[in-house]
């Protein structure tokens, strides 16, 4: 459910009202006489020879400012292709920064839309505040986010338009590790003429160093090997292509039940600095553009600043905020904090967790804590543990995964930093080793930044 109740396509007919048939004049009644004050007579029914009084004169109505673009703007987005991102270029059409002219150009769009007046009003003045933290006023600083949060807000994530915007932030993300694996490839197949051990082998020296790692480099090479066959390939041409419907098969995940009695709880885990404080703020704006309300808890009190840095970024985000003092009993956070959702009727809860010394044995028995509270104080909860990885740590994304696996249980994985690294290739070890959804991936700092993954995009993307 998007963050608007509803939305009616724009390139629809209207359907035109029916004619009203005419009505009988409604015949005034005649009104109370007053000592000293000479009645008032109607036309209908003023006696004969007495001519009517003259209507009262009627107060002066101010006409409402001219608006010669509004008219000129329905057309254009009616013609349109139905696309979040036309839509948008028409409205900014002629504005070069925020400001009045900006704001009523959006209530248009949601007025053209069938958008309930509130709804409208407070997404609009969401992106105002969102602004104003910024410090952005110039339309190019801020366009691409207004388009991701209207996406949010209209359900519209999924369309073609925004697929593709997402597939080109993806390839441009993905450079550095294009350089690793795409274009070794490249040149692997123009200087082989069939599939041969030699081929082989310097495949899975292409894999290694880009960070796949020894192990899930022969465990791809035995997958592609047996798909080569199948597909009775021999010619190096058509390998490309298998290897990418191998990666999209690898990271095909299964279906699971994704119904939670609320608030849903959402355990974040991750070391320090792989950007857990960001993710928490994005995977949480994201939840507020979709119509729910989300508090945050800060359960790293032990580093210096975690408090205050979680409540900045929850604050950007549009989310309810709870903390406690700096080294408090992170499992009391967490429990105080469920409270505080269940009394304010939030839809979610992102528990922060502490980061710091993965390999010590007290960090995972103060994780298994937070988790079993969570679970005593709400059933079922944490619904969700989330590992944060930064995919520029490479193979040792790896150990901190079967760490936390093994301590509290992964449920899905979020790779951050793929933007800024040639070591994406841990996104396929990472895949193969453990099998746990990778859910989003991090391709810059931005609120719009985190986008959901996608496998055969990823694969698209990688491969060229």
């Amino acid at each position: 459910m998007g963050f608007f109740s509803k939305i009616k396509q724009l390139w629809g007919k209207g359907k035109e009202a029916p004619e009203k048939a005419p009505t009988a004049k409604a015949v005034p009644e005649a009104s109370p006489v007053q000592p000293g004050v000479p009645p008032v007579t109607h036309p209908e029914t003023a006696p004969p020879g007495v001519p009517p009084a003259a209507p009262p004169p009627k107060p002066a109505v101010t006409p409402p400012p001219s608006r010669p673009w509004r008219d000129e703007l329905l057309l254009a987005l009616r013609r349109a292709e139905p696309r979040l991102s036309e839509w948008l270029s028409l409205v900014l059409r002629g504005v070069s920064q925020a400001g009045p002219d900006l704001w009523e150009r959006l209530k248009f769009l949601f007025s053209a839309l069938e958008v309930p007046e509130n709804e409208a009003r407070d997404f609009i003045g969401r992106f105002e505040s969102w602004l104003t933290q910024m410090e952005y006023v110039r339309v190019e600083e801020f366009q691409s986010e207004l388009q991701y949060r209207l996406a949010l807000a209209l359900d519209l994530e999924d369309e073609e338009d925004e697929r593709s915007r997402l597939f080109l932030k993806l390839s441009q993300g993905l450079e550095k590790t294009k350089e690793k694996i795409s274009r070794r490839i490249d040149s692997l197949l123009t200087t082989h003429t069939r599939m041969d051990d030699a081929f082989w082998d310097e495949l899975e020296e292409i894999l290694i160093m880009a960070d796949v790692g020894f192990e899930a480099a022969a465990g791809l090479l035995d997958r592609l090997k047996d798909r080569v066959r199948k597909a009775n390939a021999t010619d190096p041409q058509e390998f490309k292509e298998l290897m990418r419907e191998e990666l999209t098969e690898i990271f095909k995940t299964e279906k699971r039940i994704t119904a939670v009695n609320p608030p849903e709880v959402v355990l974040m885990i991750g070391v320090n600095g792989v950007g857990k404080t960001t993710t928490i703020a994005k995977l949480a704006h994201r939840a507020v553009m979709q119509g729910r309300k989300v508090l945050i808890a800060a359960g790293d009190t032990f580093r210096a600043a975690a408090i205050q840095q979680l409540s900045i970024w929850a604050g950007r985000a549009g989310a309810e905020f709870f903390a406690k003092a700096e080294r408090s009993d992170p499992a009391a956070v967490a429990f105080e904090a469920l409270d505080e959702a269940l009394k304010k009727g939030c839809d979610m809860v992102f528990v922060d967790t502490a980061g710091r010394l993965h390999t010590k044995v007290n960090l995972m028995d103060e994780l298994k804590k937070i988790k079993t509270v969570l679970g005593k104080k709400h059933p079922g909860a944490p619904h969700r543990n989330i590992l944060v990885l930064d995919a520029t740590t490479g193979q040792n994304a790896i150990s901190q995964t079967r760490l936390f696996h093994e301590a509290v249980g992964v449920d899905e994985i979020i790779l951050t930093k793929l933007d800024g690294t040639a070591k994406g290739g841990v996104v396929v070890a990472v895949a193969l080793a453990f099998g746990v959804p990778i859910t989003y991936v991090g391709l810059g700092e931005k609120m719009e930044d985190l986008r959901p993954f996608n496998g055969r995009d990823f694969a698209s993307a990688l491969l060229g």
